[in-house]
């Protein structure tokens, strides 16, 4: 059987993501996004194999220096090309790639040495590709759940759309769709949602564009309804980012009552501006939380309150692979500390009888119930835990996500 050749474009392009990714501390959703915007030229078949290889070294990343036989250790920022080299080529070499007419140029090396050692790593964080301390503060949280987890961490992830009520029902979609030549499938426990049978580029269909339907997990589309809206509510996003959840509110709303879009970061209020428009979301009002004040004003006024707080991301790895080597043991208790600063500063604004979600994209304990037992502990008699819900990262299925709803009883 004749091996697969290698476009050289595509070769030093992988190189050139991977240093943007590894040295210079661009996530990698927008690394890729700036390659294929640079590189207009490129076809959809080969904008797939693209993606997929880059996420597939970054997924990887630990496992592939070990079968290329390169130090263990490695400081981010400090990545030799010669390394990325060898990354590049052991994973080529692995899928049986031709790279003969680029031994010259420093892609070199033995397939079945390569296989051999790709076999042989060590099971545990090298043979899942995970960092040590990462491992280590997983296996202490999940205990033994935490191998299989790490596992599905590291398969492509599914791509799932949530259709907006807002503007069409989920048939419409469907159609329009399949006249893109995309094809989808509905998922039964999820009426909003639709899964892609084939990945392909939503974005540039006429559907997207007509704001027909957003890109969002399962998990992710879980959280909205367990605030429980109705129309005419005031409800706050007091994390909305670029608005994925303050969307989903907006059309389980029917367009009626207000949502306060709020965030400490104004790109992406302005991001979430311009998908409120294109999704036909005019109850959206979004706000800057550029002091504590703005928050202290809408003490005791809103009906409902989601707090999607920043997190580890440990429920979302295979989404964004990249952010097992750019996490670290000091970032992630700097972020249990901004959760429960999150949570005891923006609980005030939920009205007496009013609900509060707290939402993370986590499946770590520590960030999750942890934080809510803490939280009702410190103000005892004043809220109530109503039901949470854990989702665990499933193979095909959705992402990793925790969420809880809580009462304000005074």
């Amino acid at each position: 059987m004749e091996k697969q050749r290698v476009h050289r474009p595509w070769l030093y392009g992988l190189l050139k993501t991977l240093d943007e990714t590894f040295n210079q501390d661009f996530y990698a959703d927008k690394v890729l996004e700036h390659h294929f915007k640079d590189h207009r030229n490129m076809g959809g078949r080969d904008r797939r194999f693209f993606a997929e290889t880059f996420y597939e070294m970054v997924r990887w990343w630990r496992r592939l220096r070990y079968a290329a036989e390169l130090p263990d250790a490695f400081e981010m920022g400090k990545i030799s090309e010669a390394d990325f080299r060898q990354v590049v080529t052991t994973w080529l070499l692995l899928r049986d790639f031709d790279l003969a007419d680029f031994r010259d140029e420093g892609f070199a090396g033995s397939s079945a040495r390569v296989k051999n050692r790709w076999a042989d790593a060590p099971a545990g964080p090298i043979a899942e590709s995970f960092p040590d301390w990462l491992w280590d503060k997983a296996n202490q949280e999940l205990g033994s759940d935490w191998p299989q987890l790490a596992h599905v961490s590291n398969t492509l992830a599914p791509i799932f759309l949530r259709v907006n009520r807002l503007k069409v029902p989920a048939a419409e979609v469907i159609k329009s769709l399949r006249e893109s030549q995309i094809e989808v499938e509905e998922v039964p426990e999820h009426p909003e949602a639709l899964r892609l049978v084939k990945r392909a580029n939503v974005f540039q269909t006429s559907a997207f564009k007509q704001g027909w339907f957003e890109v969002q997990d399962l998990g992710s589309q879980s959280v909205a309804p367990l605030l429980q809206v109705e129309p005419g509510l005031r409800v706050a996003d007091a994390c909305a980012g670029a608005g994925g959840k303050t969307l989903h509110l907006a059309a389980m709303m029917g367009n009626k009552g207000k949502i306060l879009a709020l965030d400490v970061h104004d790109w992406k209020l302005k991001e979430l501006r311009t998908r409120s428009t294109r999704a036909g979301a005019d109850c959206i009002e979004v706000r800057l939380l550029d002091s504590a004040k703005v928050v202290k004003r809408l003490h005791g006024q809103m009906d409902r309150v989601l707090l999607d707080v920043p997190c580890s991301g440990s429920g979302v790895f295979r989404r964004n692979p990249d952010s097992k080597w750019k996490l670290s043991a000091a970032e992630c208790d700097r972020l249990l500390a901004t959760q429960a600063e999150i949570l005891s500063a923006y609980a005030p604004m939920t009205k007496p009888g009013g609900k509060l979600v707290y939402a993370t994209c986590s499946i770590f304990p520590s960030e999750n119930r942890q934080q809510i037992n803490k939280f009702l502990a410190a103000h005892s008699g004043s809220w109530e835990l109503e039901t949470e819900e854990i989702l665990w990262p499933r193979q095909g299925g959705n992402d990793g996500f925790y969420a809880a709803r809580l009462v304000r009883r005074g």
